[in-house]
C-alpha cells in the first residue's frame, strides 16, 4: 500500500515523468483532450431488457469540462460509451486512433474497472498519453483508487473546471504539479495530495456546456422512457451542492454549500437549446432545484414573459413545495417533479437522516398533483433496518398517493457515504465496485436473502404499476406522444422473454441469475 502525503515543497522534479513521457513521441496531438464516460454495468444481470427504457442522457459534467478547456485553447472531444454502444475495447481503439495527449475519464464507482481497462489498453499503445480521472468516485476515494490502479496518472478532486485548466497548463509548461490545487498524483511509491480548492466558483462565469461536441445531439440522448412528454430533451444543472446529509449519499464533489446560476443565465441556456437544437423539454438535474423559491419564481416569470414554449422537470425535497409556487411552476411549463420519498416507513426515514416524514411527503405529492404537475417518486429497497413490515408500508404508500411513475433502486452502500462507514467501519475495502449501480443487491439487511429481496422488489413495482389508473395514464401519454411506444415495446418483449426463461429453468420467475446471489449480511 502506497503512502498518501500532503503536498511537498514545490520541486521541479514533481511531474517530470509526465513531461518525459510526452516528449518521447510525436504521435499524440499536443492540444487534444478526449473526455470519456466509460462503459459499465448499468443493469443487473437478468434485467438486461431494462436498457431499452433507461436514461441515455450525456454526462453534464464532461460537457462543462469540455467547454472550459476549449475556452482556454485546448481541443476537446467527448466519448459517451453507453449512447454509442461502445465497450471497453471499442473505446480504447477510438482513443488510440485519435491519439490525444490527454484523456479525461469521469468515474462513478461502478465504472472504475472498465475505465482502468481502457486506460491500460491505451497506455500499451500510447504510453505518452496522460490519463486524468475525476468524478464522484475520486472525490470520495481518490487516494485508494490511485493506489489500486497504476493506469491512472493523475486525479482531479472535487469540482473540476479550475484545477483541470491549471493541471493542463502545468503539464504543457512542465511546471511542478505540487503548485496545482485539488490534485492527486504519484511520486515514486507515494500518492501526493495537493491542497483542496474552496468551492466558490460563480456559476454564471462558466461557459455554456459543449452540447455541440455530442454526435447526434439531442435526438440520440433521450432520458428514460415516459420521463418527458415530447422530445428532443436536454439536461441542465441550475445549481450545485446540497446542504443535507442523507446517510446513503456522498456529496463530496460539489460540497454542502448551494451555488446557483442566476435565473437569467438558466433562461439563456434554455433559449439556446430551444433555438439551436430544437429542444422541447429540459430536465433540471440538480439536487435542490427548489431550494430557493425566489430564484424559481424569477425563472418562471422569465419563461412566461418571454414566451418560451418548453416543458421541464426538476428534483425537489418535499419540504420545499407549497401550492402557490407549484401553480406558478405549472404555468411556466413544469411537467414533473421528482421527490426522494425513499420509503413508506418513518422509522427508516429517521435512520436515513432524511429530515422528512411520510405524512409530509404525502401532502407534498397531493399539492403537486392538485397543481397539475406529475410526481415521480424515488424509492429504495433494502436499507439497513428494512423489514417485511417496512416493505409493506412502502407498498401501501406508493399505491395510495397520487403518483403515476416511480423509480425503485436496490440499496447500495456507496463508498464515501456515511452508511458505508457505518456498515463496514472503513472508507474502502475490496468491494464488487462494478456491481454498484443501484440495480444489484450488494448488501442485505438481516433476515433477507438476495432472492427474497428481489421478489419483494418485483412485488412493490408490480403493486404500483398494475393499478388501472397508472395504466390509463401511460396509455394517454403514448397516444399524445407516440415516440415512447417503440422503446416500451422492446422493454415489454424483453421482460416477457426473461420471465418465460426463468420459469422454464425452474427459477419460478426470479430474474436474478445464479451466481449473483451472494452478498454481505450485517446483523
Amino acid at each position: 500500500m502506497s503512502q498518501v502525503l500532503e503536498t511537498p515543497t514545490s520541486d521541479p522534479k514533481h511531474g517530470a515523468r509526465f513531461a518525459e513521457a510526452s516528449a518521447t513521441s510525436s504521435r499524440v496531438q499536443a492540444k487534444k483532450i478526449v473526455f470519456v464516460d466509460p462503459p459499465y454495468e448499468r443493469i443487473a444481470a437478468g434485467y438486461e431488457f431494462v436498457k431499452n427504457i433507461t436514461n441515455r442522457s450525456p454526462s453534464l459534467g464532461l460537457l462543462h469540462l469540455a467547454s472550459e478547456v476549449r475556452l482556454h485553447g485546448w481541443d476537446p472531444a467527448i466519448i459517451e460509451s453507453d449512447v454509442c454502444d461502445m465497450d471497453v475495447d471499442a473505446v480504447a481503439r477510438e482513443l488510440i486512433e485519435t491519439a490525444p495527449r490527454f484523456v479525461g475519464i469521469t468515474l462513478f464507482t461502478v465504472g472504475v474497472w472498465g475505465a482502468a481497462t481502457i486506460a491500460r489498453k491505451l497506455k500499451r499503445a500510447l504510453p505518452e498519453t496522460i490519463v486524468i480521472v475525476g468524478g464522484p468516485h475520486i472525490s470520495s476515494m481518490g487516494p485508494e483508487t490511485l493506489e489500486r490502479f497504476p493506469e491512472f496518472d493523475v486525479a482531479v478532486v472535487g469540482e473540476g473546471e479550475r484545477p483541470l485548466i491549471d493541471l493542463l497548463n502545468a503539464l504543457e509548461n512542465e511546471t511542478p504539479l505540487a503548485d496545482v490545487p485539488a490534485l492527486l498524483y504519484r511520486e515514486g511509491e507515494e500518492v501526493v495530495k495537493t491542497p483542496s480548492l474552496p468551492i466558490d466558483r460563480v456559476l454564471d462565469d462558466l461557459p455554456m456546456p459543449a452540447w455541440d461536441l455530442l454526435p447526434g445531439f439531442p435526438e440520440a440522448y433521450p432520458p428514460a422512457v415516459f420521463d418527458f412528454p415530447r422530445g428532443p430533451v436536454a439536461t441542465i444543472a441550475a445549481s450545485r451542492g446540497c446542504p443535507f446529509h442523507c446517510r446513503f449519499c456522498d456529496t463530496s464533489t460539489f460540497g454542502a454549500k448551494i451555488r446557483r446560476y442566476s435565473a437569467e443565465k438558466v433562461f439563456e441556456m434554455m433559449q439556446h437549446l430551444h433555438d439551436e437544437y430544437g429542444v422541447r423539454h429540459v430536465m433540471f438535474v440538480d439536487d435542490l432545484f427548489l431550494a430557493s423559491r425566489e430564484k424559481t419564481e424569477e425563472l418562471c416569470r422569465l419563461i412566461l414573459e418571454r414566451g418560451l414554449k418548453m416543458t421541464w422537470t426538476c428534483t425537489a425535497r418535499v419540504d420545499t413545495v407549497k401550492p402557490e409556487v407549484l401553480q406558478t411552476m405549472k404555468a411556466a411549463g413544469c411537467w414533473e417533479i421528482s421527490f426522494g420519498l425513499e420509503t413508506g416507513s418513518d422509522e427508516l426515514l429517521i435512520k436515513m437522516d432524511k429530515l422528512a416524514e411520510v405524512a409530509k411527503s404525502e401532502q407534498a405529492v397531493k399539492w403537486t398533483a392538485a397543481a397539475g404537475i406529475r410526481t415521480k417518486g424515488l424509492f429504495m429497497l433494502g436499507y439497513p433496518g428494512e423489514t417485511r413490515e417496512t416493505i409493506a408500508m412502502t407498498r401501501d404508500f406508493v399505491r395510495r398517493i397520487p403518483m403515476t411513475i416511480m423509480n425503485l433502486t436496490k440499496f447500495t452502500p456507496y463508498p464515501g457515504s456515511p452508511i458505508y462507514r457505518d456498515l463496514y467501519g472503513t472508507n474502502i475495502r475490496e468491494d464488487a465496485w462494478e456491481k454498484m449501480n443501484g440495480m444489484n443487491f450488494v448488501w442485505a439487511p438481516e433476515g433477507f436473502t438476495v432472492e427474497e429481496l428481489d421478489r419483494e422488489y418485483q412485488a412493490v413495482l408490480t403493486a404500483f404499476y398494475r393499478r388501472p389508473k397508472v395504466g390509463l395514464h401511460y396509455l394517454k401519454l403514448m397516444i399524445q406522444h407516440p415516440g415512447h411506444v417503440a422503446r416500451l415495446s422492446k422493454f415489454l418483449a424483453g421482460f416477457a422473454f426473461a420471465k418465460a426463461k426463468s420459469f422454464l429453468s425452474g427459477r419460478k420467475g426470479l430474474l436474478v441469475r445464479e451466481g449473483e446471489t451472494k452478498l454481505d449480511a450485517v446483523s
